[in-house]
């Protein structure tokens, strides 16, 4: 990837990418269908994003993850956090 694209990124959002990779990095072969896991990940996310997620808003991630097996994909994530 050209390291332009990624500093321009970085420039918009204030997310390190290098931060980025390692999390997605660490997520290839994570099991989501462990809750302990999953809270981790979403407590990743929301540290890199400097962004806090309220309780409630975990649990029902972990739920529609763990539970109810959907993917943990940028769209699943994004329409819980709509539904607010």
């Amino acid at each position: 990837m050209d390291n332009g694209f990624f500093k321009n990124i970085e420039k918009k959002t204030g997310v390190n990418m290098k931060d980025v990779l390692e999390l997605a990095n660490s997520l290839q072969h994570a099991n989501f269908q462990d809750e302990q896991t999953v809270r981790g990940v979403i407590k990743k996310v929301s540290r890199l994003a400097n962004k806090s997620v309220p309780k409630q808003m975990e649990d029902q991630i972990v739920q529609s993850i763990v539970k109810d097996g959907k993917k943990l994909d940028v769209q699943t994530i994004t329409n819980m956090l709509n539904k607010k």
